[in-house]
C-alpha cells in the first residue's frame, strides 16, 4: 500500500483507504501479507495517492503489478482546491499520466469509466470497486443514547436537525447549506467539516467569513473524529449533502450505517450505485420544500431511514471483503503469468 490520505485530517480518500486497510486486517489478513510505503519488492502495489515519489516508484521493476484508486480527476480537483489558472493544464497532465502509469484502475464510481476512456485509459483495465464504512465506528444508537448524545450537544428533543459533513469548500454545496439555514430558523443546522487543505481550499476566505457569521440556528463544528461523527449523524434527523460533484462519499454511507435518512442533490452519478436509497432534490428550493415536508412529516421521514438501512445492508464491509480478495487474487495471477 502507497498513501499519504491520512496525512490529511477531514477527507474523504483518507477514510477510504483507513476502512480498506481495517477490512484488509479484519477479512483477509490470512490471504495477503500487506506493507505501507515499503520500497521493497512487492507482487502488487496499490496506490492510493499521486504523491511524486510514488509516480517515481512506479518505474522500478520491484513493484510487481501496480494498482491505481481513483478518488478524483482532474475537473473534479477543481471547486476543492485553488490551483492558478496557469497551473492546472500541469496538474492535470500529472494526474492522468499517474493513472496512465498503472498496470490497473479501480474506480468507486462506474460513471468514471468513460471518462478514463476519454483520457485514453482502456476500459478493460478499470474496475468498479464501492467504498463501504464500518458497522462498528458507524452504527445507529439506542433511544436512550440518542437523548443523551443530543442533550450533549446541546440539542432539545423536539429540535428537527439537519446535518451535513464534508471539506467546507464550494464543491460541496455549503453556500446552499448556508442559505437554508438562514430560510429556516426554525430548524437547527450543523456543518462538520473544514479546511483539510487550508488557504489551498478554493473560497478559503468566503468560507471563513460565513462560518463567522453563521445564523444562530447555525453550528460550523470544525474537523471532528469518527466516534463525534457518529453521534452527530445519530442525533440528525436528517443527513443533507448538496454536493454539486462527488465520486462515491463516505459521508452518505456512515448516514447509512446509522440509518438516518438521506436527501441528496441529485447527481446523475448517484443513480448507478445509490439509487433508492436516498431522497433526490435537483435545485435549492426542492431541497428547501422538502426539508420542511420532512420536518412535520414523521411517516415519511420513518420511510427515508428504512431506504437508508438498505444501502447500509447493501454496501456491507462483508460484502466488499470477498470482492476485494477476488480483485486482489486476479490481479497476483496476471502477474505470475
Amino acid at each position: 500500500m502507497f498513501s499519504s490520505a491520512q496525512k490529511v485530517a477531514g477527507q474523504g480518500v483518507g477514510s477510504a483507504y483507513a476502512e480498506l486497510m481495517r477490512l484488509l486486517k479484519t477479512y483477509l489478513k490470512d490471504d495477503f501479507e500487506i506493507h505501507i510505503n515499503d520500497y521493497h519488492s512487492s507482487d502488487i502495489s496499490h496506490y492510493h495517492t499521486i504523491d511524486p515519489q510514488f509516480y517515481t516508484s512506479t518505474f522500478s521493476k520491484k513493484r510487481g503489478r501496480k494498482i491505481g484508486y481513483v478518488h478524483f480527476l482532474p475537473e473534479t480537483l477543481q471547486g476543492s482546491l485553488k490551483i492558478p489558472r496557469i497551473f492546472q493544464p500541469l496538474v492535470a497532465k500529472y494526474v492522468i499520466s499517474f493513472y496512465k502509469r498503472m498496470d490497473h484502475i479501480v474506480v468507486v464510481n462506474p460513471s468514471f469509466i468513460p471518462k478514463l476512456a476519454a483520457y485514453g485509459i482502456d476500459e478493460s483495465k478499470v474496475t468498479y470497486i464501492p467504498n463501504f464504512v464500518s458497522k462498528k465506528e458507524f452504527y445507529p444508537l439506542l433511544a436512550s443514547e440518542r437523548a443523551k448524545a443530543r442533550k450533549k450537544l446541546g440539542l432539545s428533543p423536539t429540535d428537527f436537525v439537519v446535518f451535513g459533513d464534508g471539506q467546507v469548500q464550494k464543491r460541496k454545496g455549503v453556500d446552499d447549506f448556508y442559505q437554508l439555514a438562514q430560510k429556516n430558523p426554525q430548524i437547527k443546522f450543523i456543518w462538520a467539516g473544514g479546511f483539510s487543505f487550508g488557504r489551498l481550499t478554493d473560497g478559503y476566505d468566503h468560507y471563513k467569513q460565513l462560518i463567522k457569521n453563521a445564523p444562530q440556528n447555525m453550528n460550523f463544528t470544525g474537523i471532528v473524529n469518527r466516534q463525534k461523527l457518529n453521534a452527530y449523524l445519530n442525533v440528525a434527523d436528517l443527513f443533507l449533502l448538496p454536493s454539486f460533484d462527488e465520486l462515491f462519499p463516505m459521508s452518505v454511507l456512515e448516514a447509512f450505517n446509522t440509518h438516518t435518512p438521506v436527501l441528496l442533490r441529485d447527481l446523475d452519478l448517484y443513480h448507478d450505485i445509490i439509487s433508492g436509497y436516498y431522497q433526490p432534490a435537483e435545485n435549492f428550493q426542492e431541497m428547501n420544500q422538502i426539508i420542511n415536508h420532512l420536518s412535520t412529516n414523521k411517516e415519511d421521514l420513518l420511510q427515508l431511514a428504512q431506504m437508508a438501512a438498505a444501502g447500509a445492508k447493501y454496501y456491507s464491509e462483508e460484502h466488499l471483503s470477498s470482492i476485494w480478495r477476488e480483485f486482489y487474487l486476479q490481479q497476483y495471477n496476471l502477474k505470475r503469468g
